[in-house]
Formats: structure tokens, C-alpha cells, sequence
């Protein structure tokens, strides 16, 4: 997913699970920035101080070849969260390890990956680890089918179109992209066909199987997904039985997502927000806003920095909080 749903739409969420304003721009701001947090290392301040952080994008979604580390640290924790083919975690799936690797939508993993996100709501971070959270959950609807390592389940042959049709398209945008031997990782093989929620299609996949996708009812699913897992959260109950979200805005933002067409998620998301200012939804109309580097960011406002890479040499004034 883009950030027109990890941002625009997690916030949506967020507001009818019962946040107010600034948690749920908080919780929305955490979930983007899960596909814009690509510093690590360790930051050095001038008291003697020292941080270690990660990163959980990389400063280019290139799909193709990365380091097992990479694969292991990034892809696999944060975007394609391991499914073990549909089972609870203390039973393993037919078909060996790579099996229990590949993503699935709602799996009981992800469902486990919430519950112990509602267990810790009390900590100072739980805003910003719910989050991370809703952003990998969400896309566990997104990246179902593939895997956060080069493996040729990735692969993808016959891609068509939302009617049956070769997708020339992507054909084209693939053309050159992957070189050699060089196998695909998570869904590169059909670039962001996963991500953008208005598109119908299918592709067989490297095991001979034919699938068909239907992003915008997978979108609409993990956005109710999302909704009741943050419901929970409030309630401080991983297991409560919570109202639906309303009828009006499930629709509204099914027709956002079947609107809104545009190839450019910052388009989308540019939409999204006008939507929201203009009151498209029962909490009604509020500006929203999104900086992932620079003035006015969340690292701004930590480390005093504009830069959108600091090296490692970098040292930042310590503030009390």
C-alpha cells in the first residue's frame, strides 16, 4: 500500500474507532513513516548520549536484488509479514520453511502481531506503535501471495488486466527491469500493481498457480481490519466485540478507492485529504497533512535537523523531554 492508505486512510480509521484529531494523526503519521524511515545507525548527541535506530524502508523501493540482511531486518518485519500459510503460530504449514514466509492477508500472525500491540496500550509510545502496527497489518492485505526475499514464488507470468487482457502497461514498465538471473523480491515481478487500490488483475505466480486480484475489495477489508483493531485498542481488550464501522463511511470510502484512479499515491493522497477537509466523513471536515523529512517533520522536531540524511559523524543538541 501507498501512502494515500497508510496515511489518509489510517487516519479515516483511526477517527471512527474513536481517536481524537491529533492521536489519530499520530497514529496515521507512524504508519507512513514505516515506507520513510530510511536513516539507521547511531545518532550521537552533544552530551554524550547515543540512540540506535533502524530503518524500515530503504531510499528506493527497488524490488529487485537486496542483502539477506536487508531482507530480514526491513522487507520481511515491516511489508510482507510472514503468514505461515494461514495457521496459528505453534503449527507449521505444509511445503517447507519458505511457506511459512509467504504473506497472507489477516493471517493469524498478523492477528497476533495486534493483540500484542492492544497487551502494551499503556506504554508511552503505544500511539506510535499502533502505527507501525496498522501499517503492517494493512499490508498483509496488499502483499498476500508474495515474500520479503528474492524466492521464484515472486515470480509472475501472464499479467493481465481487470477485464482478462495482457497488461501491456506493466509489460512495458517491466521491460529491462529485472536483469539476469536476478530474482524478484516481494511483489517486483508486477512493480505496484498491489499497492494501488482501484485496480483489478491477475498474474499467474512462480508456482504454476493462477491468481486474480481485486484490490479495491482487499482494501476495503483491511481498512474494516484496521477499524476493528483500533477499537480494541481503546476498549483495552484484543478480543472485544465492537460496533462495525458505520455503513455511510465504509461506502464513502469504497467509492474513494474506485474514484480516485490516478497511478501517483501523492495524487491519491492529495484527494484523499480534500475528501477529508471537505467533511466526506461522520467526524467531520479536518485538515491533515503529511512531512516525512524537513521542517516540520517528526525528525525536526527531535534532532533540530532539516536534512533528510545525516551522516554519521552528525552531532545532535540533547533535549530533556
Amino acid at each position: 500500500m501507498q501512502i494515500d492508505f497508510h496515511h489518509a486512510v489510517t487516519y479515516v480509521c483511526a477517527r471512527l474507532a474513536g481517536f481524537a484529531d491529533q492521536e489519530a494523526a499520530t497514529i496515521a503519521y507512524a504508519a507512513q513513516y514505516v515506507d520513510d524511515a530510511t536513516n539507521s545507525g547511531i545518532i550521537r548527541f552533544d552530551n554524550g548520549a547515543q540512540f540506535q535506530r533502524i530503518s524500515s524502508a530503504h531510499k528506493m523501493f527497488d524490488y529487485r536484488n537486496f542483502q539477506n540482511l536487508a531482507n530480514s531486518q526491513v522487507w520481511i518485519p515491516f511489508h510482507f509479514l510472514p503468514g505461515n500459510g494461514g495457521l496459528p503460530a505453534d503449527q507449521s504449514p505444509p511445503g517447507g520453511f519458505i511457506e511459512k514466509l509467504i504473506c497472507r492477508a489477516n493471517s493469524p500472525i498478523a492477528q497476533d502481531l495486534v493483540r500484542e500491540c492492544i497487551v502494551e496500550r499503556d506504554a508511552p509510545y503505544a500511539l506510535q506503535r499502533l502505527g507501525i502496527t496498522m501499517h503492517v497489518y494493512a499490508d498483509t492485505w496488499a502483499h498476500q501471495g508474495f515474500v520479503g526475499v528474492n524466492h521464484r514464488v515472486n515470480e509472475a507470468r501472464n499479467l493481465v488486466d481487470g477485464d482478462g487482457q495482457v497488461d501491456r502497461r506493466l509489460l512495458d514498465r517491466l521491460k529491462g527491469y529485472f536483469i539476469g538471473e536476478a530474482l524478484p523480491l516481494g511483489h517486483g515481478a508486477v512493480l505496484g500493481n498491489p499497492d494501488k487500490p482501484f485496480l483489478r488483475w491477475g498474474y499467474t505466480n512462480g508456482r504454476g498457480e493462477r491468481i486474480h486480484r481485486d484490490n479495491l475489495s482487499d482494501f476495503v477489508e483491511a481498512a474494516t481490519g484496521l477499524h476493528t483493531a483500533m477499537c480494541r485498542f481503546r476498549s483495552g481488550d484484543p478480543d472485544a466485540v465492537v460496533p462495525p464501522m458505520p455503513v455511510q463511511d465504509q461506502t464513502t470510502i469504497s467509492k474513494l478507492f474506485a474514484q480516485e484512479t490516478e497511478h501517483s499515491s501523492h495524487k491519491r493522497h492529495r484527494r484523499w485529504a480534500a475528501a477529508i477537509l471537505a467533511g466526506k466523513f461522520s467526524f467531520g471536515p479536518v485538515s491533515i497533512g503529511y512531512v516525512p523529512k524537513g521542517k516540520g517533520s517528526w525528525k525536526h522536531q527531535a534532532l533540530g535537523t532539516e536534512k533528510a540524511i545525516d551522516r554519521s559523524s552528525d552531532i545532535f543538541p540533547y533535549r530533556h523531554s
